[in-house]
């Protein structure tokens, strides 16, 4: 493991460049942000009223004094308010999040069903017509688009059969195809991931010397081969979790589900540039927060890593 110093550098490292980048997209931005504050495109607005609006939020001051006020606000969670609901930008995420939350957890528990049987049994039996059959709904996953899928299934499901809702949060039945979609998408990459792994862990030479130990091969594929073969589906677990925590844009657009997706791209649309620096804040933090964690669970699938990392201290 990286020394307590270096990790604690890189951590404020990374939280700075996050910042920075939050911050400078309102300041890139196109157009006059306190205009879209008070609808100067919609309503008549004087130029006494902007420069008001402007010193009152600090935009006549120097860049650097900005920004020194922002982080300010910042460490006591204080990142402004919304433009088109006038409550807190926190306030905002926080209403979003549990929906974000739930779908994203529903999403990763539809694809492990997927994944993981197709994904063992394809290796365990090659070349049969399981492996077959996994490979081409491998290949047909990959090449679907998400959106597209998603609005067969609200087609056939929701319009056709009448089965479940076309959108909206409240019930589990609203949750249903959402989940469907993201999960089916999600999966293919895991398949061919889990696939190649156990394939790979069969061949080496601790398997080998398992067997010869008179191991059953039941316990060597669960406790050898399988454990073995986590490792790399970690680190593509890492990538989903933390992009779904961020929001499932497309596909939360597609259902109306109101989580961190659907109030990003309205706040895009809206110009609500404060949430808009928010959700890019709180993105990056859940990003992090997992890539720290999968670190973590590298050690307890496999702690050969951390007597390594003890070892080149």
């Amino acid at each position: 493991m990286k020394n307590l110093k270096q990790k604690i550098f890189e951590t404020v490292l990374f939280f700075l460049i996050l910042t920075i980048v939050s911050f400078c997209v309102i300041k890139l931005a196109p157009g006059d942000p306190v205009r879209n504050i008070l609808g100067a495109e919609d309503l008549v607005v004087t130029q006494e009223q902007i420069n008001e609006m402007r010193i009152e939020l600090g935009l006549d001051k120097p860049i650097y004094q900005q920004y020194g006020t922002w982080i300010g606000k910042l460490f006591q969670l204080d990142l402004g308010k919304s433009a088109m609901t006038h409550r807190d930008v926190v306030t905002e995420i926080s209403r979003a999040f549990p929906a974000t939350l739930i779908l994203a957890f529903s999403s990763l528990f539809v694809m492990f069903l997927i994944a993981l049987p197709l994904g063992i049994l394809s290796a365990i039996y090659r070349d049969s017509w399981i492996d077959k059959f996994a490979n081409s709904f491998s290949l047909l996953g990959t090449s679907i688009p998400g959106f597209w899928l998603g609005l067969i299934m609200i087609d056939v499901f929701a319009v056709r059969l009448g089965l479940f809702p076309t959108m909206g949060i409240g019930t589990l039945s609203h949750l249903i195809l959402p989940s469907l979609t993201l999960g089916i998408s999600m999966a293919p990459p895991y398949i061919r991931l889990l696939r190649a792994s156990l394939i790979e862990s069969k061949q080496k030479d601790f398997v080998r010397a398992a067997r010869a130990r008179g191991i059953d091969e039941k316990s060597i594929f669960f406790f050898h081969i399988l454990r073995d073969s986590m490792l790399p589906l970690l680190t593509l677990f890492g990538v989903s979790l933390g992009s779904l925590l961020g929001g499932t844009v497309i596909t939360e657009v597609i259902f109306g589900y109101p989580g961190l997706g659907s109030m990003a791209v309205t706040s895009l649309v809206k110009k609500d540039y404060a949430v808009i620096q928010g959700f890019l804040l709180f993105m990056g933090i859940m990003v992090y927060i997992t890539n720290l964690l999968m670190d973590l669970s590298y050690r307890l699938v496999n702690p050969a890593i951390a007597i390594k990392e003890v070892e080149q201290r």
